[in-house]
């Protein structure tokens, strides 16, 4: 009597969406950011270590989550002194909080393949809330046969919420480094 019942049960199961993993491809992708230099220019920078999971459900996809941990002594601003400054206490502070980490709280649709993504991100164990503007590209196959999607995503934080203080007047006003930084993401995804 109990296998009448259960057969809809696993039926209705079969057919409910379910997210998939897909994996964050580093040879085709960019975690980078940029923030002001004297007031006068922008300087780059972009983080080589990073690991994704990232589980879509195509069927609803703000039932998605999105996690990435990047190693904070990846950094690299093309610049071998700046870069080892960005790695002491002054800034990220490597040894000491070897990880920014980003996991996803909440998915919102924001029209055609666009999304706002939010979530907690932590550098030196502060953590905040940050909405990241995505785009993500329908599946494709590439040559060799697997599944890949293109993922485009920008946002913007203040240092100052997560320690990163350090900084230096200029002598005619303002300041050596801005406080916005503005982040920007481009990677390829395989299923």
């Amino acid at each position: 009597m109990r296998l009448k019942f259960l057969a809809p049960a696993l039926l209705l199961l079969g057919t409910i969406a379910h997210a998939e993993p897909w994996t964050f491809d580093a040879a085709h992708s960019r975690v980078g950011f940029s923030v002001r230099h004297m007031m006068v220019s922008s300087v780059d920078g972009r983080f080589h270590d990073v690991k994704a999971n990232v589980d879509l459900d195509d069927k609803n996809l703000p039932k998605s989550t999105v996690e990435f941990t990047i190693a904070a002594s990846s950094i690299d601003t093309a610049n071998a002194d700046r870069d080892k400054h960005l790695k002491s206490p002054d800034f990220f502070d490597v040894a000491k909080f070897p990880n920014l980490t980003f996991k996803s709280t909440k998915i919102t649709a924001a029209g055609k393949n666009k999304y706002k993504v939010t979530g907690d991100l932590t550098i030196r164990d502060q953590t905040k809330p940050v909405t990241l503007d995505v785009t993500l590209t329908d599946a494709v196959a590439n040559p060799w046969g697997k599944m890949v999607r293109g993922v485009e995503a920008t946002g913007k934080l203040n240092r100052h919420d997560f320690g990163l203080n350090w900084n230096k007047t200029l002598d005619k006003g303002g300041v050596l480094v801005a406080d916005e930084v503005k982040l920007d993401i481009s990677g390829e995804l395989d299923k």
